[in-house]
């Protein structure tokens, strides 16, 4: 699974700064179609966007008859969760942290459970819009929404 810039998607809160305009700073939380709803323009798309190509969506929104030049900046504030399933203490679905490896969400998870298989793990990641499984080692990197799969060993 190359690494690729992060993109947007449901489950992000965002921090959208709208230079000289304080009513359309604020946090936003991307729902689950995949948008932000800012004041005055409505809805706009973030979902498989980076935080600059969203920046450019809401500029160029805001250009169509509202703010003259506007400049606006876009950081994720807070991740979408992760998912982590099978053999560990407490399986569910926990705040993502940057840098993570599977083994820190293992940690997170109560650590591996008695009968957890510990070299690797099933990781689902959404990559352009399907869904793509493969067999990681625990040193693997995370992204936001992935989901950990620890399987169980076999005597």
């Amino acid at each position: 699974m190359p690494n690729r810039p992060y993109t947007l998607d449901s489950g992000d809160r965002l921090r959208v700064v709208v230079f000289g305009q304080d009513g359309l700073s604020n946090s936003y939380l991307v729902d689950a179609s995949g948008y932000i709803a800012m004041p005055l323009i409505g809805s706009v798309l973030a979902r498989g966007a980076t935080a600059d190509e969203l920046s450019g969506r809401i500029a160029g929104k805001l250009r169509q008859g509202y703010i003259k030049d506007p400049h606006v900046a876009v950081e994720v504030e807070a991740y979408r969760p992760f998912f982590i399933l099978g053999e560990v203490t407490q399986p569910g679905q926990y705040p993502y942290v940057v840098d993570m490896t599977v083994e820190t969400a293992v940690a997170i998870a109560g650590g591996f459970g008695p009968r957890a298989y510990r070299k690797t793990v099933t990781l689902t990641r959404v990559i352009k819009g399907r869904q793509v499984q493969s067999t990681v080692p625990v040193t693997y990197p995370l992204h936001p929404g992935d989901t950990i799969n620890v399987q169980e060993r076999w005597f």
